[in-house]
């Protein structure tokens, strides 16, 4: 088969004990992830005290959580603070709610000293960030995930965006926060397929750099499922370990950050098939078992493998296929970012703990997907 590669291999990353703080080194850019049990006036007190503040929230995380997080930043000393909550789900990361954050942040005087606080999971997040990034060339912004992928995952990195009708995420900017702030509690009002989210990207992490935290996710299969909360902080805080690495080593996906988007080039598919019916992280879960049977099929991933990431989407409940028209699929992965000059890039994983990008020829997808 004809394909080009490019090789990473990445062994575990230890946690840092029972720490709660990790650190994504990134020389004058670095910045803490902090895990604390709740979000308090004490830890938001170094990035609001003194300064003009604007909370940016989705309609459904707005009415959990926005009149704690603004009376919060009140009690950190913040010398004002706004709001903005726009209407929830993905339909909503676009540049007219990206221009409608920024309009607010003028109409509330907000200016280069200014900072803005993401509250909510991976499109509040988002949206927050990069309205941050171009609001008066750059401010400050906090990221406050209350979703398991925000806090394993979007809310780490810089990574910052909107959607644009062909495909997800085409603009953006890498704009780092000054601090994550994971408030454990608030998982306690997520529902379970929103949990289950950000377990794929747990998952997704574990099987491209960490077996060993793979073997024991498998292990601990009835925990994930009742949401134990001592596993979940286990799991995030060794998932934020992994990411942070990552980052660290490549913050603007040059190279090895690529390996990130495992599952991704057939979940964007998907998601963007369904209207985005389907979750990221139900997108996420599909797109690694398709990557994998396509793997395997082109004598690149061993059964071995195959079976056992396979198994454990399966087991903690998340889907691994969806039936739809896959030639719309196989059109769809040409608008995705990470195709580049018409070649189709994926992310595989030849062993457990070991992550390679492949470049498949189109003839080899499209029988795959049996078109």
């Amino acid at each position: 088969m004809n394909l080009s590669r490019s090789i990473f291999v990445s062994g575990g990353v230890p946690l840092q004990g029972n720490d709660q703080k990790l650190t994504v080194g990134l020389g004058d850019r670095a910045y803490d992830i902090i895990l604390s049990d709740v979000l308090t006036a004490e830890n938001l007190k170094p990035f609001a005290a003194g300064r003009s503040c604007m909370i940016v929230t989705d309609s459904n995380v707005g009415n959990l959580y926005l009149a704690e997080t603004f009376s919060l930043l009140k009690d950190a000393g913040a010398a004002s603070v706004a709001t903005l909550a726009f209407q929830a789900g993905e339909e909503a990361k676009t540049l007219a709610t990206v221009e409608s954050i920024c309009r607010t942040a003028v109409e509330k005087h907000l200016d280069r000293k200014s900072v803005i606080f993401g509250l909510g999971g991976g499109v509040p997040g988002d949206m927050a960030g990069f309205a941050a990034a171009i609001y008066m060339r750059g401010i400050d912004f906090v990221q406050l995930p209350t979703s398991l992928l925000a806090m394993v995952d979007s809310s780490i990195g810089g990574k910052t965006g909107c959607d644009l009708p062909e495909g997800k995420n085409l603009i953006g900017a890498f704009h780092q926060p000054l601090s994550v702030q994971i408030a454990a509690d608030r998982l306690k009002t997520l529902p379970d397929e929103q949990y289950l989210c950000g377990l794929a990207e747990i998952i997704k992490c574990a099987a491209i750099m960490d077996e060993p935290f793979f073997a024991e996710l498998e292990a601990n299969v009835e925990k994930i499922r009742a949401r134990d909360d001592g596993f979940t902080r286990r799991m995030i805080l060794k998932t934020c370990t992994l990411k942070a690495k990552i980052v660290e080593l490549d913050e603007k996906e040059g190279g090895i950050r690529a390996i990130l988007n495992y599952g991704h080039t057939f979940g964007h598919a998907l998601e963007k098939v369904s209207e985005f019916s389907i979750l990221h992280g139900q997108g996420v879960a599909a797109g690694m078992c398709m990557v994998l049977e396509m793997g395997e099929k082109s004598g690149l991933i061993p059964g071995e493998v195959v079976r056992r990431q396979k198994a454990l989407i399966r087991n903690t409940g998340l889907p691994e296929s969806y039936d739809m028209d896959r030639e719309k699929v196989y059109q769809a992965l040409f608008s995705d970012k990470k195709t580049v000059g018409g070649k189709l890039r994926f992310v595989i994983t030849p062993e457990m703990g070991h992550a390679e990008i492949v470049t498949f020829q189109p003839e080899v997808v499209r029988e795959y997907l049996g078109i």
